[in-house]
């Protein structure tokens, strides 16, 4: 697909404060073992690996790969601190910690407000009861009860998220999908969800997404370089745009961490954190909460390990949060739709840095 971009770019963040892995518990080898095993081909076209420990950066790792910006063949990049990097999925993420800015503003709908309602430029939509039964908070957890299908790839134009950026309307066609189930009865991943909450806040505060994300989210931590793309339409895509830095991707990170404050000021309310990270539905190997991934299991899956809140964005873009550990890892990667090669990029964390760290 072509694409708009919208850009911000200004002097670079100030920049992390380091430590060793050593100071932090890590072994010291950290790095050299993700390095070996980039060489040995066990990990695919990785573009970058941070770790930060006790809010201090201890590991930051970039590397050489073939790369996209959203669809766009970028060729093969010398990746290195400075660069922007697609989320891809992870924007998602954003897109839920926006809302909850948005809300304890009262510049959107509570999350038991009926979603069809916020549309009224599609009142025939209204006619059907079970439509009617969606709510805001439906579309935060992907439990719309509609039509849904990115199972496809997502240069299928079947795929449900291929055709809404083909679509005249995005977000009439993600709110007239055909109804399947009960509103709130079943998980179906969904980029449509998050286009109509990030349409909910560009409604109700009178800004861009992009606007509002660099007023409200960016600028408090620092953040002045970063792309959001815009589709056909123009419109900025809600489910995977974002384009930053992986530096302050793990700022993000920390500020999550950290209860939503960011040296002093609460940046996201930590209530909406509290909601966010809450289980609303449990799937295979993780569970979904407000736009996050959450799990009480490890990394692998299995019934024993630190508990992680992330984003998981197509390609290998990851940020894993490990709330008692004191720990982010940020993973960057150009993986587009191999989603084995994903798969294995997530393994850095559980077969070389879970491990790396020295029991206290």
């Amino acid at each position: 697909m072509s694409t708009n971009l919208s850009s911000c770019a200004a002097q670079s963040s100030e920049p992390w404060p380091r430590a060793g892995l050593s100071e932090v518990g890590f072994a010291p080898d950290l790095g050299e073992q993700i390095d070996a095993g980039l060489t040995e081909g066990r990990y695919e076209n990785l573009h970058s690996v941070l770790v930060v420990r006790g809010g201090k950066l201890v590991l930051e790792r970039y590397y050489n790969g073939e790369d996209e910006l959203w669809g766009r063949p970028r060729g093969r990049v010398a990746f290195g601190p400075e660069d922007l990097h697609d989320l891809r999925s992870v924007t998602k993420s954003m897109v839920g910690l926006l809302y909850g800015i948005a809300l304890a503003e009262g510049s959107v709908p509570p999350l038991d407000a009926p979603l069809v309602e916020q549309f009224p430029e599609y009142p025939d939509l209204s006619a059907d009861p079970l439509r009617r039964r969606m709510t805001v908070a439906h579309a935060l957890t992907m439990m719309m009860g509609t039509e849904w299908n990115e199972d496809l790839p997502y240069t299928d134009p079947r795929n449900s998220e291929h055709a809404m950026e083909l679509a005249e309307d995005r977000y009439r066609f993600v709110l007239d999908r055909p109804m399947v189930s009960e509103p709130g009865s079943q998980w179906t991943y969904n980029g449509g969800a998050t286009a109509v909450i990030g349409r909910l806040i560009a409604k109700g505060s009178g800004r861009s997404l992009r606007d509002y994300a660099a007023e409200k989210l960016f600028a408090p931590l620092g953040i002045t370089e970063f792309e959001w793309v815009r589709g056909y339409d123009g419109e900025y895509i809600a489910a995977s745009g974002l384009r930053l830095r992986p530096q302050d991707l793990a700022k993000i990170g920390q500020m999550l961490l950290d209860g939503g404050r960011w040296e002093g000021r609460q940046v996201v309310p930590a209530d909406w954190l509290e909601q966010s990270f809450q289980s609303r539905a449990s799937l295979d190997d993780s569970d979904y909460g407000y736009q996050w991934w959450l799990s009480p299991r490890s990394v692998d899956g299995s019934a024993a390990g630190p508990r992680w809140v992330a984003g998981f964005g197509n390609g290998g873009q990851r940020l894993f949060m490990l709330p008692d550990l004191d720990l982010l890892i940020v993973i960057t990667a150009g993986n587009y739709n191999d989603w084995e090669k994903s798969r294995r990029l997530r393994a850095i964390v559980s077969e070389i840095i879970l491990p790396g760290l020295q029991r206290e």
